[in-house]
């Protein structure tokens, strides 16, 4: 499971081609790295950034620009790396800082994006972003409370964003609130039904309540939304071990794993398929590290203890 952190996509900032050579060159520049980025080559949009930012070495646009390029090619401390620089030039960037906060969540650095969160605050209470940016923040550090009065803040500020509700029912799903985090995924479904996270987490929630074919179900729905989500393939896979459908579970299992080989679930569920299938040196080659380095994570420290009596 990942709370949704990459929800949001940040708007290139367009050029406004002044009177000069010099600005109407380094617009240039910036245009042409904007219009190879929306064809998906990012290594040929920051090349044509960094001769706009050769002209003018205080472009904070072009910056900011490089720095979602660099996103794109998943590269996270360049990425940081220039939104830091055109934060540096423009104080009070506000999308700028909310892009490198969840930066630096995705870089492990949960204490900087909090940080991050509090200086959009600054800038503006009423920023919703601010307060989602906290939220995830909080979540990562596992300070659930916070996390939940976070979201509930940044929903306020922003009622018509079904992501914003998503993930207050994700804090209340970590706290084991299942009926809480079904009211209010409910009410995420009335203001978008096509979130395929919301399913998601919905399958979760059954899947934690025992209910196989619900949990089936719901995930199927949101991988018929979204099928670019490793997270979708591998729950799946988990529900449908627990189906007595071994081999298509980790056929999806594996696929996810391909999509996004960073996901301990992932290999928490190849370890219970090799239990399932009671093959014990395979099933502790997965499942014994991930006692030692994710105690806490659910199924692990039952289906570790089942491979050990194999």
């Amino acid at each position: 499971m990942k709370l949704k952190s990459k929800i949001f996509c940040a708007l290139l900032i367009g050029a406004l081609a002044g009177c000069d050579s010099l600005d109407d060159k380094k617009g240039r520049f910036l245009l042409k790295g904007n219009e190879k980025l929306e064809e998906n080559d990012a290594k040929s949009a920051i090349a044509f950034y960094n001769e706009a930012i050769a002209l003018d070495s205080t472009y904070a646009d072009a910056y900011f620009n490089k720095a979602m390029a660099h996103l794109r090619l998943n590269q996270l401390d360049e990425t940081i790396h220039d939104l830091s620089k055109a934060i540096q030039l423009r104080p009070d960037y506000s999308e700028a800082i909310f892009q490198r906060g969840l930066s630096y969540l995705d870089n492990g650095e949960f204490y900087k994006a909090e940080e991050d969160a509090e200086r959009l605050m600054r800038l503006d209470e009423k920023d919703w972003k601010a307060h989602f940016l906290s939220g995830l923040s909080q979540e990562k550090l596992k300070n659930y409370p916070a996390a939940l009065d976070a979201f509930q803040k940044a929903a306020n500020l922003e009622p018509g964003n079904s992501d914003l509700l998503v993930n207050q029912a994700t804090v209340l799903y970590y706290q084991q609130e299942y009926e809480g985090a079904k009211e209010i995924l409910a009410k995420a479904e009335e203001v978008n039904p096509t979130e395929p996270n919301l399913y998601n987490l919905k399958s979760m929630i059954l899947f934690a309540e025992k209910d196989l074919e619900g949990a089936l179900a719901a995930v199927e729905k949101a991988l018929a939304l979204d099928k670019g989500q490793a997270y979708f393939y591998n729950n799946k896979g988990l529900y449908l071990l627990f189906l007595d459908q071994k081999e298509e579970g980790l056929e999806l299992i594996n696929q996810s794993i391909q999509m996004d080989s960073k996901n301990p679930f992932a290999f928490r569920n190849k370890g219970i398929y090799y239990v399932l299938t009671g093959d014990k040196v395979s099933a502790l080659r997965y499942l014994e590290e991930l006692a030692s380095n994710y105690p806490d994570m659910e199924l692990v420290q039952e289906y570790y203890a089942k491979a050990q009596a194999l």
